[in-house]
C-alpha cells in the first residue's frame, strides 16, 4: 500500500463526531456549571434556611421565606408591580424602537452604517453613567421641567418616582430591542411588500397583513430581552427611583446588603429566575405559534 492511500484511508483513532462535541462543549459546560449552576443550586438552598439575627444563616430547614412571599401582602405587589412595570416598559421600547429598526433595515449604503453606529453607541457607555445623565435631565432644576414650566404649565414631577425609572429604562434598553428587531426582520422581503401595493393594499393594510407578521419573531425575541433586562434590573431603579420605587431588584439587595436576610435574598432571587423561566416558555409558545 503506497504513503498517499495510507493517508487517505480513514484511521481508527479519530475521534468520532460525539466525541468531538463533547471536547468542544466542555469548556463552556464548566464555565457556566461554575459560574451560574453552582451559584444558582447555592441559592436554592439557601432560600430553605432560616434568618438568624444579625444576619446569620440558620442550618435548619424551612419553608417561612416561601411561605412569606404568598402570605405577605407587600411581597406579593412586590412582584405584580415589577412584572406591570417590566411589561410596561417592554411595550414602550417596542414603540418606540420598531420604526428606527425597521427604517434601519431598509437603509443601505454609509447611511446605514452611520445609523447602526448611532443605535450602538450608547451600549458603549455604561448604564450608570447614563442614569446619572437621565437624573440631571429630568430632576426639578433640568431642562426639560424648566422647558415645561417657561411654557406656563405645571410640570410634573419626573424624577425619584416611578415615571423617572420608566422613562430611564426604556431609553437604556431600546438598543437591546433594536438590535433584536433587526436579527428577526430576515424574514421581511421588500418584494413582497411591493406585491401587497400592486394588489391594491394601503400602507396601513400593508403593515398590518404583511409587514407586522412578518416581523413577528424579531419583535418576540426583542420583547424577551427588554423584559428581563427590565424585571432584573437594579441601578437604574435604584438611583432614579430615589428609594420609593420597590422592584425585586431593589428588595434584594435591601434583604442582603441592608437587612442582612440572605436566606429571604435568595428567595426573592429564585422567584425572578421562575419569572425568567415562564418569560422563555411564553417566547417559545409565541414562536410556535407564529411558525
Amino acid at each position: 500500500m503506497s504513503v498517499a492511500a495510507t493517508f487517505a484511508s480513514p484511521s481508527s483513532k479519530a475521534p468520532s463526531t460525539a466525541s468531538l462535541a463533547v471536547m468542544l462543549l466542555l469548556p463552556i459546560a464548566l464555565v457556566n456549571a461554575v459560574g451560574f449552576i453552582i451559584p444558582v443550586l447555592n441559592l436554592a438552598r439557601m432560600s430553605f434556611n432560616e434568618a438568624l439575627p444579625g444576619g446569620g444563616i440558620g442550618e435548619a430547614l424551612t419553608l417561612a421565606n416561601w411561605q412569606s412571599l404568598v402570605s405577605d401582602g407587600f411581597y406579593l405587589g412586590l412582584v405584580v408591580n415589577s412584572i406591570g412595570v417590566s411589561l410596561l416598559i417592554t411595550l414602550i421600547t417596542l414603540v418606540l424602537s420598531y420604526p428606527i429598526a425597521l427604517y434601519l433595515h431598509r437603509s443601505s449604503g454609509r447611511w446605514r452604517t452611520f445609523l447602526t453606529v448611532l443605535v450602538i453607541s450608547p451600549l458603549l457607555t455604561s448604564a450608570v453613567v447614563r442614569t446619572y445623565g437621565w437624573i440631571a435631565i429630568l430632576s426639578d432644576q433640568g431642562p426639560v421641567v424648566q422647558t415645561i414650566a417657561a411654557l406656563g404649565f405645571t410640570p410634573p414631577r419626573l424624577m425619584f418616582n416611578l415615571t423617572g425609572v420608566i422613562v430611564g429604562l426604556s431609553e437604556i434598553l431600546m438598543p437591546y430591542m433594536i438590535l433584536a428587531l433587526l436579527a428577526g426582520f430576515g424574514r421581511l422581503d421588500p418584494r413582497v411588500e411591493e406585491a401587497a401595493r400592486t394588489l391594491g393594499a394601503t400602507p396601513f393594510r400593508t403593515f398590518a397583513r404583511v409587514i407586522l407578521p412578518l416581523t413577528l419573531p424579531g419583535i418576540a425575541l426583542g420583547c424577551l430581552l427588554c423584559f428581563v433586562l427590565s424585571i432584573s434590573s437594579f441601578i437604574t431603579p435604584k438611583l432614579m427611583g430615589g428609594g420609593r420605587v420597590f422592584l425585586l431588584a431593589t428588595e434584594i439587595y435591601d434583604q442582603a446588603i441592608v437587612t442582612l436576610n440572605w436566606p429571604l435574598a435568595a428567595t426573592l432571587s429564585m422567584l425572578v429566575l421562575i419569572i425568567f423561566g415562564a418569560a422563555l416558555g411564553a417566547y417559545s409558545r409565541v414562536l410556535r405559534a407564529i411558525d
